[in-house]
């Protein structure tokens, strides 16, 4: 049996130039990254694809299943660049920002917007953020295409920094002409997320997988929650979308920082109560993009959100950029180890609403319920699309969920998902005579189980058949079937 800790959340690690040597990239995979997210924000589709090429190819020598995550960009809200490549800014002073100003054309009394339609979305009164809050301006007057503003916050403004409204409420589209041809590419890669920036609503969502459908894809679409109206729909964003993500930067800033940790526990909450993943992002060990240990508030910070039940914790720049990226991993997977250990995150919790609307599902949680009140060391469960076992991750528990499938996106897929493990298994070609023995032959030569353990095993009746999970079986390794 092995004596290697389970962790039960997955991490997530942005590619970028630090991971782009293979000793480092495999470091990383060993240290227990999960997912791998490609930042089409940054880099070109060739980029993206020779990386996404290499994770592959390191992980299948190192025996790990991964998920790739094609990240798209979303709209791009933010300021254009200075004659001097940045300014300063005091407080009291005016500041224009003007969408007729060239691209390079910034100085200290006014700066070009990439985004042209925001004196649109402004009034008198709003208060816009930038640089993710860094400086501060309140809107005086709008002439057009020029948005006269008081700076309430000073400081250093540089290029390309974002900027946002208070409260939320502009108006750009959540996929823009540049996400449609990139979602294109991530289907052409075979990503096995497809990750959609700044939704408003579910609509959002349902755009998205139309044209993933019309590309050929079926990757999990992830709705990215960053925007204030996503907050006001968070229910049925969640509803819609296969996993959602608390990408806590621009959210922050349009919410602002204090209402950050009540919505970072309700997205949670409702993700897990509507049986769907759910990642948290951004600045979880951000001090490791240039140290080799986190902040005692970064570790407070990762073990809460395990504790809450989040499926992933994310790594960003610490991953992408950081002189670290493989020290980063190895701490998120130290802390998030640490945080499992608490009793509390142990034990049985269901937070599903008391009807089940499938067979599936109530299979599901019959397992989960009997498997935490039995002394159960492994759950397997023969799966085609991986929805049985994803429904068994919402439900608190320590027992290891291990997801056999002979689909391959079907085991990337489950990578994501909260103490679930992927073991390749084609069961179409078995008796179903020995089907229960062969599989649990598979855990046993992988020294997961042993003679004598209790196991439950779920399937269904017709194999290879998508969504027709309809039996759990209590078996004592050892025995014939």
């Amino acid at each position: 049996m092995s004596s290697q800790p389970l962790r039960r959340t997955k991490i997530v690690v942005t590619l970028g130039p630090a991971l782009d040597q293979s000793e480092v990239l495999k470091r990383a995979i060993m240290a227990g990254a999960d997912v791998f997210r490609a930042n089409f924000s940054h880099g070109s589709v060739e980029t993206h694809e020779k990386r996404i090429n290499m994770v592959r190819e390191i992980a299948e020598e190192c025996g790990k299943t991964v998920a790739i995550l094609a990240d798209l960009q979303g709209p791009k809200i933010r300021i254009s660049r200075f004659q001097n490549q940045k300014i300063n800014l005091t407080e009291g002073q005016t500041f224009v920002l003007d969408t007729e100003l060239g691209n390079d054309e910034g100085n200290e009394e006014s700066v070009g917007l990439d985004y042209k339609s925001l004196p649109r979305d402004v009034r008198p009164g709003d208060t816009l953020v930038l640089d993710d809050g860094r400086i501060v301006m309140l809107v005086q007057k709008i002439e057009i295409n020029r948005i006269h503003c008081t700076v309430v916050v000073g400081g250093e403004l540089s290029n390309n920094k974002g900027i946002n409204r208070l409260g939320g409420g502009l108006s750009a589209a959540a996929l823009t002409d540049k996400d449609r041809m990139d979602l294109i590419e991530a289907v052409r890669l075979k990503a096995d997320y497809i990750a959609i920036s700044f939704p408003r609503n579910a609509d959002d969502v349902k755009e998205a997988r139309v044209l993933l459908r019309a590309a050929g894809g079926n990757a999990g679409i992830i709705a990215k929650i960053e925007r204030a109206e996503a907050i006001t729909n968070i229910e049925e964003i969640i509803r819609t979308a296969d996993a959602v993500m608390v990408a806590r930067g621009d959210l922050g800033v349009e919410i602002g920082d204090a209402e950050l940790p009540a919505a970072q526990k309700l997205i949670i909450h409702l993700a897990k109560r509507l049986n769907k993943p759910v990642i948290t992002a951004t600045q979880m060990l951000e001090s490791m993009t240039y140290n080799t240990i986190p902040t005692r508030a970064e570790v407070l910070d990762v073990a809460n959100a395990v504790l809450d039940g989040t499926d992933a914790v994310m790594l960003s720049g610490e991953t992408a950029v950081g002189k670290y990226p493989d020290k980063a991993v190895a701490a998120m997977d130290r802390i998030c180890l640490s945080a499992e250990k608490n009793p509390h995150n142990n034990s049985f919790r269901r937070l599903k609403e008391p009807q089940f609307k499938d067979v599936d599902e109530a299979i599901a949680m019959a397992t989960m319920y009997t498997a935490n009140n039995l002394d159960i060391k492994a759950i397997i469960a023969l799966t085609e699309s991986g929805t049985t076992p994803l429904w068994m991750s919402c439900v608190t528990s320590s027992i290891p969920i291990y997801g056999l499938s002979r689909h391959q996106s079907t085991l990337c897929r489950m990578a994501l998902y909260r103490g679930v493990y992927s073991i390749p298994f084609d069961a179409t070609h078995l008796d179903r005579r020995i089907l229960n023995q062969t599989a649990v032959e598979e855990l046993q030569k992988r020294n997961i189980i042993k003679d004598g353990d209790l196991v439950i095993i779920t399937k269904g009746d017709l194999i290879g058949v998508h969504g027709r999970t309809n039996s759990m079986k209590i078996y004592t390794v050892g025995e014939k079937a």
